[in-house]
């Protein structure tokens, strides 16, 4: 059984994959008992309900396996990781390959502090831009867009670095930087930043929460985490567990109060301060911005304020800007979500680039789970044309239709990577350790559409035709063509 005490919803499907051996899995493919398996916590009236095709068994067998996987390659992957970010830092702090030999003979090589302001994350190396676009008016949507964007790229780094970046380079105010407790994993995984932008009328409050790690196993298990959970209170529909595990849900759910003096848990704590920086300010305002996992859990958090009733919060939060963000929510919590979007006046815009694989997960299918994007979407191509649809071309990523534009797709981008300082300027060439990535995008389609630097490009570049007055999703879909 799971450690959850599930008592504030009846219906939920919890997966253990810690529990599940090979056989168990095996087993699984062969059998539709459900409700035999030790590794499953879920009421009978749940299980007996569910789909037991060998379609929806795969599914399930497949992502426990792939946790599995993760699990077991915790630690190499964490230490080639290392590795891997190391490289191009030292390049970077000695000037390169050439500086990089000529300082290792002199006995001359600078070797570079993980935690400084130079220290680059992976995803950081392969884009090193920081700096905002002067170009973009300053208060418009398209600003705020831009914005998020690059607080959701810096969110990856540590904490001098986007100390310095918010400070130094942007001229903002740096409020606080959040490393946040997951009660599931036992570990602080979630990390967030805060700042405020007094170049904007309202001045605005800035949340950033950090996407996914590349090297880091529990991020990609809370990513493919199977689970879910029906919040019936408020009829707010099925929600991704691993998600929300990463917001702080608690091993009781969702109490609106909670006081740990031990750990910090990312929801209460960034509430308690938007409330305490709000009411020392009535005209201040907040967005929500976040890429990857980070994504999904902006998106999630004005859920949870609308549970827990916090209407003076939500009607003070101007907008949710997410990037490359997975799917969080069955038809009904995207049904509520627009709800309460509606409701509060709250801009909510999800950008999609191209043939990233992250935002067509979990899937949009009738054979499993039925999870399901709310609102409209932001969809960027190769070109960086934007356009308002309903979702984004071949929702579930797996389609053979798919696969040869695919890998066509991953072929130019890899030859635009050469011409594009060319194209668009000299502050989008692309550098080698981007270019590298580009490659294993031919290979697995989808895997490099998916880092920020596309998201940033499209920002920049991507001109995007837009309702005159729109505060809702909704009114954005007039636009499909």
């Amino acid at each position: 059984m799971s450690k959850t005490n599930m008592k504030f919803c009846n219906s939920y499907f919890l997966v253990d994959p810690t529990k599940a051996s090979v056989y168990d899995l095996i087993l699984l493919l062969f059998s539709p008992n459900l409700i035999s398996a030790r590794f499953i916590d879920s009421p009978p009236d749940t299980l007996n309900s569910a789909r037991r095709s060998f379609a929806s068994r795969w599914m399930i067998a497949l992502a426990i396996f792939l946790q599995k996987v993760l699990i077991f390659i915790r630690t190499p992957l964490a230490f080639i990781g290392r590795i891997i970010t190391y490289w191009p830092n030292l390049l970077t702090a000695n000037g390169g390959f050439f500086n990089l030999i000529l300082n290792l003979l002199t006995g001359k090589l600078v070797k570079p502090d993980e935690s400084s302001a130079t220290y680059a994350s992976f995803l950081g190396c392969t884009d090193r831009r920081v700096e905002l676009d002067q170009k973009i008016e300053v208060g418009t949507i398209e600003y705020k867009s831009m914005l998020s964007m690059m607080a959701s790229k810096i969110a990856y780094e540590n904490k001098s670095i986007i100390t310095s970046v918010v400070k130094n380079t942007w001229k903002m105010d740096f409020v606080g930087y959040y490393d946040c407790y997951n009660a599931f994993q036992e570990k602080n995984l979630t990390q967030a930043f805060v700042f405020k932008a007094s170049d904007t009328n309202p001045n605005l409050i800035v949340v950033s929460f950090r996407g996914t790690e590349l090297f880091s196993s529990d991020d990609w298990c809370t990513d493919l985490d199977i689970s879910w959970y029906v919040y019936e209170l408020k009829n707010v529909g099925k929600v991704h567990v691993g998600f929300s595990r990463a917001l702080g849900l608690q091993q009781n759910g969702w109490p609106k109060e909670n006081i740990s003096l031990i750990q910090q848990y990312a929801y209460y704590t960034i509430r308690q301060k938007l409330r305490d920086m709000l009411a020392r300010d009535k005209n201040l305002k907040f967005i929500l911005t976040g890429h990857s996992l980070g994504g999904a859990i902006a998106a999630l958090f004005p859920a949870i304020l609308a549970i827990h009733g916090e209407d003076e919060l939500l009607d003070k939060l101007e907008g949710v800007y997410t990037f490359g963000q997975p799917r969080i929510g069955d038809e009904e919590f995207g049904e509520y979500m627009k709800e309460v979007m509606k409701k509060h006046g709250i801009e909510y815009e999800r950008f999609v680039y191209n043939n990233d694989m992250v935002t067509r997960v979990p899937f949009d299918d009738k054979i499993l789970f039925g999870y399901k994007h709310y609102g409209s979407c932001n969809y960027f191509n190769s070109l960086y044309q934007g356009k308002v649809r309903e979702d984004a071309p071949n929702a579930n990523y797996i389609s053979m239709l798919w696969l040869i534009p695919k890998l066509l797709s991953g072929v130019w981008e890899f030859i635009r990577s050469f011409i594009i300082r060319f194209w668009k300027g000299n502050e989008y060439k692309e550098n080698w350790t981007m270019r590298t990535v580009r490659i294993v995008g031919i290979i697995i389609p989808g895997v490099s559409d998916h880092f920020p630097l596309d998201y940033v490009n499209s920002t920049r570049l991507g001109g995007l035709a837009r309702p005159l007055a729109t505060t809702t999703p909704q009114d954005k879909l007039s636009l499909i063509a």
